[in-house]
């Protein structure tokens, strides 16, 4: 655990958070100001800086933040009419946490180009 890492903080339940799904490995949460309906982060429980850490890891645990994705898409509704998945890594690409995360968006026409 990173002691100044917000989600670590979260995995910790140091800081509430509204989880919607749990693995031994992952942890998801409803994000706090959702840019759709559908608005779920998935994270890993220890602690990786990007999605380039968590596939440099090589261990299967991205592979297990897909799939938790997809239960949650699942559980949300949102599996049959579609959702995304996003991983933003690095700051240019809008990451502001850095602990690895994806967002889980569905719930409405999502568009394309994102952002």
């Amino acid at each position: 655990m990173e002691t100044d890492c917000l989600f670590c903080k979260i995995v910790a339940k140091e800081i509430p958070a509204e989880i919607v799904h749990e693995t031994a490995r992952t942890l998801a949460f409803r994000d706090i100001n959702p840019q759709a309906p559908t608005h779920v982060l998935v994270i890993s429980k220890g602690h990786y800086a990007d999605a380039g850490a968590v596939a440099d890891a090589d261990d299967g645990l991205a592979d297990e933040i897909l799939k938790a994705a997809r239960s949650i898409a699942v559980q949300e509704g949102v599996a049959e009419s579609g959702y995304r998945v996003v991983f933003n890594t690095g700051p240019a690409a809008g990451q502001t946490v850095f602990h690895v995360h994806g967002h889980v968006l569905g719930g409405r026409d999502l568009g394309w180009p994102p952002g």
